[in-house]
Formats: C-alpha cells, structure tokens, sequence
C-alpha cells in the first residue's frame, strides 16, 4: 500500500518484485522506498545457494542479519558462520565477500550508502 508518502508491505512478498530488495537508489523516486543514502535487502536462500562471484573493490558498508538458517559469510581472510537467529556481521568499504546458505536462509542486508552499478546481472556489478 502506497500513499501519502507512507509505504506499507510485506518483505517476503515485495522482495520477490525486485531480487530482494526492498529499499535503495534503484525505486523510483516517488516511492517512499527510494534512498540514496542505504539498501535494504530480504534474501531468501534456497540450501546451497552461492554467490555467483566475489565482490571485488566494495564501497559499501555493510550490515548482514540472520533471520533464519545457517548462511556463511566469506572474507579473504575468514570465514563467518551464521547460524542462531540474530546473528550478524558488518564489513566496511574495501572488504571483498562472498556467501552461501547452508541451510535454507533469511537474512537481512543493510548497506550504505546506496550506489549505483551493484545490480546482479549488469555488467559491472560487484
């Protein structure tokens, strides 16, 4: 439901319009959900499930949250696993990452700020 500057949704069903996410640059400036300044993401992640390839030269910060599952985090340097609800992680700017889900997983992504060239699928994504 759109209006008056209010949006309200449900992360499941709305994720699914957009790979996931809910919140960002990437929404239409008139919708409430529009942000040059985070991105908000509900990822739903079949067991398994890897990232196609490594995020190279980040510029983000972000902020991974557990809702449900085991969901692995990848780093150059480490591996983190997530695997009680709750459960979280953040890297910064310059932290190459991968991931995969374990198990069937939910999990909630923030990143900031918001920036154009990240969407799977085109080229140039990181």
């Amino acid at each position: 439901m759109n209006g008056g500057g209010v949006y309200v949704g449900r992360a499941g069903a709305d994720a699914a319009l957009d790979r996931g996410w809910l919140l960002g640059h990437f929404k239409h400036p008139s919708d409430p959900r529009h942000s040059e300044a985070l991105e908000i993401k509900w990822g739903v992640h079949p067991p398994g499930e890897e990232r196609a390839q490594w995020v190279r030269g980040e510029e983000r910060t972000a902020l991974l949250v557990l809702i449900s599952g085991r969901f692995r985090m990848r780093f150059p340097e480490r591996d983190v696993l997530l695997e009680r609800q709750g459960d979280y992680v953040v890297w910064g700017q310059g932290v190459d990452h991968s991931w995969c889900a374990e198990e069937e997983s939910v999990v909630l992504t923030v990143r900031w700020p918001s920036v154009p060239g990240y969407r799977a699928g085109e080229s140039g994504e990181r």
